[in-house]
C-alpha cells in the first residue's frame, strides 16, 4: 500500500512538472511573438508571418520592410533574451548548490564582476580586440573564481568563506572598474550600455556567438545535476555518497563562471536573474536539481523576455536596458527573501 501511494505521488508530481514545463514553453512562444510585434512601429501578426515566411520575390515594399525589421532587428534580440535568461538562471542555480545558499548568484560573489572587469578592460584599453571578448570574459570570470577559492581555502573550502571572499573580490573589482571609467571618461558610450546590461542592437552575429556558449554551458550544467544534489545535503553526506566535495565545488563553479562569462561578453552585466529565478523554481518544484535546473532554464528565458519587453515599452520613445529593469524588480525580491529566511532561522 505504501509503495502504491508513493508511486501515485511520484506520478502526480511528474504530471505537475510536465504541465509547468509545457506552460513555460508556451509562455516563451507567446512572449516571443509579442516581443517581435512590439517596437516603435507595430505590425499585425498576420503581416509578420506573411512577410517572414513568404517568398521574397513576392513581397510588396511594405512587406519587405517588415521582414527586414523583424528578421534583422527584433528576432535576434528575442533569441538572445531567451538564451541569456537560460544561462544566467543555470549559473545561479549551480552557485546556490555550491554555497548551499539560495541567496547566492554570479553577481553577488564576484564571478560576473570578474567577467565584466575583463570585458571593460578590453573595451576601453584594447578596443581592437573586441572580437575575442567572450574569451577574455571567461578568463576574467575564471580568474575571479580561482582568486576566491585561494582566499577561501583553509583545509578545504566552506560556503561561508567563499561568499566572504567573493564579496571582497566584488568590491575590489568594482573599484577597479570605476577607476578605469574615470580614466577613460571620453569613451564611455559603449561601456555604459555594457554596465547596464542592454539587448539593444543585437544581431545574428551575437546570436551565433551566444548560442555556441549557451548550448555548451547548459549541457555541462545538466551533467552537474548529481553533484549539485549531493552538495545540497552537506559535506559529510556528500562524502558518504562518494562525491569529492572540493573537486565538485570547483567543477560547478567553473561551469557557472563559464555561463556567466558568456552572458557578460554579449549583453553586459545583468543582475538578479541568477538569484531570483532558481529561488522561484525551487518553491514551485522543490530542490531536486533533476527538475529544478530545467525549470530554472525555462523560467529564466521567460523572465528576461518579460523584462526586456517592459524595458522597451514602459516609457514611450525611450528604451530602458534590461539590466536596470531586473535590478529594480530583483532588489525588492532579494530583501523579501532575506526577511523570509531571517524569520525562518529565528523560528
Amino acid at each position: 500500500m505504501a509503495k502504491k501511494l508513493k508511486r501515485n505521488r511520484g506520478s502526480v508530481k511528474l504530471l505537475r512538472v510536465g504541465l509547468l514545463w509545457t506552460f513555460l514553453i508556451v509562455m516563451i512562444t507567446v512572449l516571443s511573438l509579442v516581443a517581435v510585434n512590439i517596437g516603435s512601429v507595430k505590425f499585425p501578426v498576420s503581416q509578420i508571418f506573411k512577410s517572414v515566411f513568404s517568398d521574397r520575390s513576392l513581397l510588396t515594399d511594405e512587406q519587405a520592410v517588415i521582414r527586414t525589421i523583424v528578421m534583422n532587428l527584433r528576432l535576434p534580440r528575442v533569441i538572445i533574451a531567451i538564451l541569456i535568461g537560460a544561462c544566467l538562471s543555470a549559473s545561479g542555480a549551480l552557485l546556490q548548490a555550491v554555497m548551499r545558499n539560495p541567496l547566492a548568484d554570479p553577481g553577488s560573489i564576484g564571478v560576473s564582476a570578474g567577467a565584466g572587469t575583463a570585458a571593460i578592460t578590453v573595451l576601453l584599453i584594447f578596443p581592437n580586440m573586441t572580437t575575442a571578448l567572450p574569451v577574455f570574459a571567461f578568463v576574467g570570470a575564471a580568474f575571479a573564481c580561482v582568486l576566491i577559492y585561494l582566499l577561501a581555502w583553509q583545509d578545504g573550502v566552506s560556503p561561508v568563506r567563499i561568499i566572504l571572499a567573493g564579496v571582497a573580490i566584488n568590491s575590489v573589482l568594482g573599484a577597479y572598474n570605476s577607476l578605469l571609467q574615470l580614466m577613460n571618461s571620453d569613451n564611455l558610450t559603449g561601456v555604459l550600455a555594457f554596465m547596464n546590461g542592454s539587448l539593444a542592437g543585437m544581431s545574428w552575429t551575437h546570436v551565433r556567438t551566444i548560442i555556441i556558449y549557451s548550448v555548451l554551458g547548459i549541457a555541462l550544467a545538466m551533467l552537474c545535476i548529481r553533484h549539485a544534489n549531493a552538495l545540497q545535503l552537506g559535506d559529510e553526506m556528500a562524502k558518504n555518497l562518494g562525491v569529492r566535495v572540493n573537486a565538485a565545488r570547483i567543477a560547478l563553479s567553473a561551469v557557472s563562471a563559464f555561463l556567466a562569462a558568456a552572458t557578460v561578453s554579449v549583453v553586459g552585466m545583468i543582475s538578479f536573474v541568477g538569484l531570483v529565478v532558481p529561488h522561484i523554481s525551487r518553491m514551485l518544484v522543490g530542490s531536486d536539481y533533476k527538475v529544478m535546473l530545467p525549470t530554472s532554464v525555462l523560467m529564466g528565458s521567460v523572465t528576461l523576455l518579460v523584462a526586456d519587453t517592459i524595458g522597451r515599452t514602459i516609457v514611450p520613445g525611450m528604451e530602458i536596458p534590461v539590466g536596470i529593469i531586473m535590478s529594480v524588480c530583483g532588489g525588492p525580491f532579494f530583501l523579501y527573501m532575506l526577511r523570509k529566511r531571517g524569520k525562518y532561522n529565528e523560528g
